[in-house]
């Protein structure tokens, strides 16, 4: 495995995420609302779309209605920019819809100010 520093904490906000290039792969580095970091491959399991492209928002509860939408846990969900899957970012990137589907995910830790993700 090994190490690459991918930005530095600074660089995301809470909420916010971005792409990265590590050799040929494309990953998506995401920030949740507390601040943790975590690293995918920025590419929808479905049919491939840049997650990145996309956002990080929260789920819509039972309570939800056609135009009355509810949320809960906000900054924790990657939704697809093309077909609107969501994919849940602390539980190694589920799929909401389908928990046994998952965005292939890669061993993140912070290390000064700096983001290591590790390949």
């Amino acid at each position: 495995m090994t190490e690459n520093i991918v930005c530095k904490k600074t660089d995301l906000e809470p909420g916010e995420m971005k792409a990265v290039d590590l050799g040929k792969q494309n990953i998506l580095v995401c920030r949740t609302l507390d601040g943790e970091f975590y690293a995918f491959l920025n590419q929808c399991t479905h049919q491939g779309a840049p997650l990145d492209k996309g956002m990080i928002c929260g789920a819509t509860t039972g309570e939800s209605q056609p135009g009355d939408y509810h949320y809960c846990r906000k900054g924790e969900i990657i939704r697809c920019p093309w077909h609107g899957r969501e994919f849940d970012i602390k539980d190694e990137g589920r799929m909401l819809a389908n928990p046994n589907k998952k965005l292939p995910s890669y061993k993140v830790r912070v290390e000064n100010e700096d983001v290591i993700v590790y390949k």
